[in-house]
């Protein structure tokens, strides 16, 4: 097991992955497995744990919610829930009418 530092050339990023060895029966050959592990921050030199997806993770990246946000979402939620309540109401009174 090995930590490796991989150039791309179109973004001039460097990447960091972990590489395993195993052995392939079938070719008969040593292979590797890499797995990403981050990125080195061209400012500080330093590896930038990412997802494996070109983001950074939830631990390095702390923000806020946006409560106000979280609030209103919620409050449509309910309206819909309350519309819905009121027509299977008014549609089971039929019903019973019936």
């Amino acid at each position: 097991m090995g930590i490796i530092k991989q150039l791309d050339k179109r973004t001039g990023i460097t990447y960091v992955y972990e590489s395993k060895a195993y052995w392939d029966k079938e070719k008969k050959q040593s292979r590797a497995k890499r797995t990403l592990i981050g990125r080195i921050d061209p400012e500080t030199g330093e590896m930038v744990p990412t997802d494996g997806r070109h983001r950074k993770t939830a631990e390095t990246e702390e923000k806020e919610p946006d409560y106000k946000k979280l609030y209103e979402k919620l409050q449509k939620k309910c309206e819909a829930q309350e519309i819905l309540i009121k027509s299977l109401k008014a549609e089971i009174k039929q019903l019973k009418a019936k």
